[in-house]
């Protein structure tokens, strides 16, 4: 998947698209999701054009990939999540089902998430 510079989450960096945000720092942006799967559903990404956590481990700086990190942990403390339990999903390529060639984070909390996956016969 090649990144889009007319992806939702590039519209939303230059912004030509408005979002509720939770945090910006340096190298980060956080916001809430506007169709939340859980009370706390936040997005967490970069500022920089990576398409996924591979593109990102891969080309991002040590500065950007530590700034990122810090702030899904800030996000987990911010709204109060980080002492029950969050959840952490990254959605790469097609067949992790990945919407929008921006990599992301989504932060996830505030009731119980259920299982991981549902499991697969052998």
């Amino acid at each position: 998947m090649a990144y889009d510079d007319q992806n939702i989450f590039a519209k939303i960096l230059r912004g030509e698209i408005p979002c509720d945000k939770v945090l910006e720092t340096d190298h980060s942006l956080a916001f809430n999701d506007i169709a939340p799967a859980r009370p706390v559903h936040v997005l967490v990404i970069p500022k920089g054009a990576y398409v996924s956590s591979d593109d990102f481990t891969a080309k991002a700086s040590d500065a950007e990939i530590a700034d990122f990190w810090r702030a899904v942990g800030e996000v987990a403390r911010m709204k109060g999540v980080a002492g029950s339990g969050y959840r952490l999903i990254a959605n790469a390529g097609e067949d992790g089902h990945q919407e929008v060639p921006h990599f992301h984070m989504h932060v996830l909390g505030g009731a119980p998430a259920g299982p991981m996956l549902k499991r697969r016969d052998s």
